[in-house]
């Protein structure tokens, strides 16, 4: 299934949701509730090294789980980076907060997430934008599969074609067959003539 929609700026445009979620706002770490404040510090800052958190946008109750690595996470021999780089996770620019920037596809639209959080408060401000590059990638890969999902209908609908006029052909066949098996009925009625005529003679 596609992961996003045909016009993605036109909705991030238009949709209320990306018009709150485009202007700053509070948002909040919602990770473990259940647990003391000075714990969920701990988690919280533990979860962002790692690359993750899970935040909410006050204005809308939009909880997200983000993830904090670039599109093509992957190191010079392939493998998978497992930590966030400085452009994803900052703790160095301001005492006291984290920056954060994410992005992914929400609703069907590539969108940047930046935001900073508070280290003892553990909230702060957000907010989205559209991802220009990444809605050109994913429109790319949204027409390739639209195109190929056409050219497998095609190729369906042609063989059902096919497959119609197959058993259509048959059918005629089958039909002419028993009509030439059957004896018309003008030589049936021959035949029985001249039987008669010969029982008279005797």
């Amino acid at each position: 299934m596609p992961k996003v929609v045909p016009d993605q700026r036109a909705k991030f445009e238009n949709d209320e949701l990306f018009r709150k979620l485009g202007r700053e706002s509070e948002i909040k770490y919602t990770g473990f509730r259940d647990r003391s404040h000075e714990e969920r510090q701990v988690r919280f800052q533990a979860g962002c090294r790692e690359g993750h958190a899970e935040l909410a946008f006050s204005s809308t109750g939009t909880n997200l789980h983000l993830q904090f690595f670039p599109s093509n996470n992957h190191n010079e021999n392939g493998k998978t980076e497992r930590l966030p780089t400085r452009e994803y996770v900052d703790f160095d620019r301001e005492i006291g907060r984290v920056h954060l920037k994410t992005r992914f596809i929400l609703n069907g639209v590539c969108v940047v997430c930046k935001a900073w959080v508070d280290l003892q408060r553990l909230d702060g401000i957000g907010y989205v934008e559209f991802d220009e590059d990444k809605a050109r990638v994913e429109d790319s890969v949204l027409r390739q599969s639209m195109a190929q999902q056409n050219r497998r209908l095609r190729d369906f609908e042609e063989r059902q074609r096919i497959q119609r006029e197959e058993i259509e052909r048959q059918a005629e066949a089958e039909v002419e067959a028993r009509r030439r098996s059957q004896p018309s009925p003008a030589s049936t009625s021959g035949s029985s003539g001249g039987t008669n005529s010969s029982n008279e003679g005797c």
